[in-house]
């Protein structure tokens, strides 16, 4: 995902998370119990689809989840885990009809369909399942269930669902007390891109008490870009880097930035280095990711 130029860089990175968490200003509107994130084109539930291509990472790495893996014949150029995903060069964000054809699929997974590829395929007879970004934990749950139920394996949807659950429960109940007020700030790139609590990411750090800086920025969106003057006055206890891969970011060279010295997360050596990848997907590894946030809360002093 590195670009050779810093804008480049925002560019990719901005465009990743806006995919899987926003449209526009405010979030999509997402399923809980009616399922309204979700949408089914031209298909049946649980029928088995032979041939699918996934042309959403998050959506990917649950096919494989749920046993659907052998269905998969192709996936978009960002669907880079598992390993063993079959990974081509069609692109999400810049869907090609024609591109996506040639694998002849009988059902293809779109994530936050900006450019109304669904209708597309449907005109030359492909089915598809859509989905919107989720807003919260139950809507990421709801949304596992769907997609196995629309490639014939709710069973082990449900079950992936319900394992999620109780261990992001488990991790949340288990994780350290801290003091009230306890701040962070989200880095999701070298420009200082982040995310406000209104967003379905700002939400998992919310679940442990701890109060977003962003909150306090004035603007109207939810993924503001702050200055280093406002860091600074915002103090935060915690940083967590969502930019080591498109921007190499690290604790070593965010505790060199100019000015950044006099930060309490720095002083504290409290910067948390995060997997991009995972940082950005509400897949099987977001276990991992509240995992990440519950074991940076031990470092901070009580």
């Amino acid at each position: 995902m590195k670009q050779d130029a810093t804008q480049g860089r925002f560019a990719m990175t901005r465009r990743h998370v806006a995919a899987m968490f926003v449209a526009g200003a405010a979030l999509l509107a997402a399923c809980g119990g009616d399922d309204s994130s979700t949408e089914t084109v031209n298909t049946e539930a649980e029928e088995q689809a032979m041939r699918i291509v996934s042309l959403s990472p998050t959506h990917t790495e649950i096919l494989y989840a749920i046993g659907a893996g052998d269905q998969v014949v192709a996936v978009d150029s960002m669907s880079n885990y598992p390993a063993d995903a079959a990974i081509t060069d069609l692109s999400a964000y810049e869907p090609n009809v024609e591109a996506i054809s040639e694998f002849d699929p009988d059902l293809v997974v779109i994530g936050d369909d900006f450019t109304g590829l669904a209708d597309q395929l449907t005109a030359i007879g492909i089915k598809s399942w859509v989905s919107a970004a989720p807003t919260t934990l139950d809507e990421v749950y709801a949304q596992i269930a769907d997609l196995g139920v629309a490639v014939g394996h709710g069973e082990e949807a449900t079950a992936l669902a319900d394992s999620m659950k109780a261990d992001i429960e488990e991790i949340v109940s288990a994780a350290p007390a801290v003091p009230e007020g306890t701040s962070y700030f989200l880095e999701l790139d070298d420009t200082l891109f982040t995310v406000t609590s209104n967003t379905f990411i700002g939400s998992l750090y919310e679940m442990f008490g701890l109060r977003n800086i962003a909150d306090a920025s004035e603007g109207d969106t939810d993924y503001p870009q702050l200055s280093a003057e406002f860091l600074v006055s915002q103090d935060p206890t915690l940083i967590f880097l969502a930019d080591t891969k498109c921007c190499e970011a690290s604790a070593e060279k965010v505790a060199a930035r100019p000015g950044w010295d006099v930060l309490s997360a720095v002083a504290a050596g409290n910067i948390v280095e995060l997997d991009d990848d995972i940082a950005s997907r509400w897949g099987p590894r977001l276990v991992d990711y509240v995992a990440a946030i519950a074991k940076a809360l031990e470092s901070v002093e009580s």
